[in-house]
């Protein structure tokens, strides 16, 4: 775990240590940290945003490959997630990428969380675009949000996701059946909700932050930092930090004022 991670676990029990800061001075006064390479960001024309303030206003979603054992075949992750509270919210894995699968998919997700009315963004992908797909969105009331042509970073989430998904220790360099893959899958997905302390949202747990048990979570988180100040305020430069709730999550996208669509 990085001190990112050790610290919200540690204050969750209750315990006080030091800082990320702290944790990091000792990590590097024995060459234990290893700094990213810088990447050079092309400018581009930012498209508008939209906003989510809660659990089922705004979902992400998108196929992923994952390797096989069988040269030159793949099987294919389909994967739905909540922006606001960055919970799976639904998977399946499929030897094809077909918009009939996805559409079933979409349809059984929405009418299981009570999705009316969400706005699902997309990449322009042939599944994503289908007649299926779109018209199965538009029985359930479901607003599709699709990414700007050649943008790969329009669909942010879960393209973070699936970097998870490919970057978690454990990931096999291919899978021998789709069977094994889907095992696999389930306990990933098990461990990402439940388990994953997310960075993007104060280090709780997706599935935490979903149910609503992130407020009392991050509470304790700061009345631990507020104790251990008062006990020891020589050891505090500067306030304590702060683990408050994000109440916002925003997601551009193009075409549209914020003024004419925003998700409440």
């Amino acid at each position: 775990m990085t001190p990112h991670k050790i610290v919200p676990a540690l204050a969750d029990r209750g315990r006080f240590l030091g800082s990320e800061s702290s944790f990091y001075r000792i990590l590097r006064e024995r060459g234990l940290v290893r700094q990213p390479k810088k990447r050079n960001i092309k400018a581009s024309q930012e498209p508008e945003e939209l906003k989510a303030t809660a659990v089922n206003q705004l979902w992400s979603w998108d196929i992923t490959y994952m390797k096989t054992s069988i040269r030159g075949k793949y099987f294919y992750l389909y994967l739905f997630v909540d922006i606001f509270s960055r919970a799976i919210l639904g998977w399946e894995i499929h030897e094809t990428e077909s918009a009939e699968a996805s559409a079933a998919l979409c349809d059984r997700l929405v009418r299981s969380w009570k999705a009316w009315g969400v706005l699902i963004r997309s990449d322009n992908g042939g599944p994503m675009r289908a007649y299926h797909m779109l018209a199965t969105m538009q029985k359930l009331g479901v607003v599709p949000s699709f990414s700007r042509p050649s943008v790969s970073n329009d669909n942010p989430f879960s393209e973070a996701l699936f970097k998870t998904v490919k970057y978690t220790a454990g990931y096999p360099k291919s899978f021998p059946t789709i069977e094994e893959a889907r095992t696999w899958m389930v306990k990933f997905a098990n461990w990402y909700n439940q388990v994953h302390l997310h960075s993007g949202i104060s280090y709780v747990t997706p599935m935490q932050r979903h149910l609503g048990k992130d407020i009392a979570i991050l509470a304790k988180r700061h009345a631990t930092y507020a104790a251990a100040r008062a006990a020891h305020p020589e050891r505090w430069s500067r306030g304590h930090r702060s683990w408050n709730r994000t109440a916002d999550v925003y997601l551009r996208r193009p075409g549209r004022k914020p003024a004419e669509r925003t998700v409440a």
